[in-house]
């Protein structure tokens, strides 16, 4: 009797641990997955790793993204930009090495920064004191892109996102 007692346990236990694991299997998608993006520009290689947020039918700049506040450039942790060597960005030196990179925006205007605390969630703690490079630079429309994307070319890198383009020049 107490065989068929522990049988049965050894059974039970068996079926919750493969309805526990299908469970789990059956997660929920990331809302704002991480992605990135590397590629050369002139002798450095330039890596840009962000949250995608998509639009989900919101009004992005000037209401989910005020005009005017700091914002982390994509979801959750604060963006992250690596440069292998010293770049030029906008005219204007960045040194090699890893940046949170964060914005301003505004209707006709972009504040781009590069701030020396690589590792940051969000904007929360963003502290001016440590930026290493502010340029300012002039928004674009451009077609649809429900998800934010960054993209490298020749020229530069460039944020886009809902129907907005932020060109970035790079030398």
């Amino acid at each position: 009797m107490k065989k068929s007692t522990q049988l049965k346990a050894a059974a039970l236990f068996t079926i919750a641990m493969l309805f526990s694991a299908l469970t789990f299997a059956q997660t929920k998608p990331i809302a704002s997955p991480r992605d990135s993006v590397s590629a050369k520009i002139g002798a450095a290689t330039i890596s840009i790793n962000y949250g995608s947020p998509s639009v989900k039918g919101r009004k992005i700049f000037g209401e989910l993204e005020p005009y005017g506040k700091v914002w982390r450039a994509g979801a959750n942790e604060a963006t992250v930009f690596t440069t292998s060597k010293d770049i030029m960005v906008e005219g204007k030196k960045l040194p090699a090495g890893t940046y949170s990179f964060f914005v301003i925006p505004t209707p006709t205007t972009w504040t781009v920064i590069f701030n020396k605390v690589a590792k940051q969630w969000g904007a929360f703690k963003y502290d001016e004191a440590q930026d290493a490079l502010r340029v300012t630079v002039k928004p674009v429309k451009s077609a649809m892109n429900e998800r934010l994307v960054y993209k490298i070319n020749a020229k530069g890198f460039s944020l886009n996102w809902d129907t907005t383009s932020v060109p970035v020049s790079v030398k």
